[in-house]
């Protein structure tokens, strides 16, 4: 086969797999595949005391993250996007919070952080438990990096500074970085998006 041969079927081969790369995003685009996995059940202490469930948000709209109290990393940052979420979203979209660090995040300790962050109403919700439910539901249920065993003094406990929005029907729909300033008008956009649904 002479190099003429060999330049034209590898340009017919590139334009085959672009046309199916063209394909695929069209279906893509039209009809996607949502999600990245159902949140699992949980069973978890609310920071009032109260047990609060997965069932709990059966039917709403929800934004979590991974925090601790003790963290001078990247959480503080986290709190504050969070509490931008908390200003600019409906009132009927959920917020949680799970921290990775229980041994020290009581429900008083997290009572406590919230009053110093400003935190009004019922709808942003501070969880703990047991720390293997809790970090089983990290790894597992959201797919999220959580280790207690490496970590420095600044942030003993290393752990993902992603946000998880997930659906009505508990279905993980997108992630987003917690710790950028275009995050906050992301979720919303994407909240209204998924409330018109």
């Amino acid at each position: 086969m002479s190099r003429l041969d060999r330049t034209g079927w590898a340009a017919l081969a590139i334009m085959a797999s672009s046309l199916a790369f063209a394909v695929i995003l069209t279906y893509t685009t039209e009809d996607p595949a949502p999600g990245f996995g159902s949140v699992p059940d949980f069973e978890l202490v609310e920071r009032g005391g109260r047990m609060v469930t997965r069932a709990d948000f059966d039917g709403r709209v929800w934004v979590a993250d991974f925090i601790f109290t003790r963290c001078a990393g990247t959480c503080p940052m986290m709190t504050y996007q969070m509490g931008q979420l908390n200003d600019a979203l409906p009132g009927e979209v959920g917020l949680v919070s799970f921290t990775v660090d229980p041994a020290h995040d009581t429900p008083e300790t997290l009572t406590q952080y919230a009053i110093q962050h400003d935190v009004d109403g019922g709808r942003w919700l501070f969880l703990t438990g047991a720390r293997d439910a809790l970090y089983r539901l990290a790894r597992e249920g959201f797919h999220l990096a959580v280790d207690d065993t490496v970590g420095t003094a600044w942030e003993p406990i290393t752990h993902s500074s992603r946000f998880a929005l997930i659906d009505v029907d508990g279905v993980i729909r997108n992630y987003y970085d917690g710790t950028s300033l275009e995050t906050v008008d992301r979720i919303v956009a994407d909240v209204e998006a998924l409330l018109a649904e």
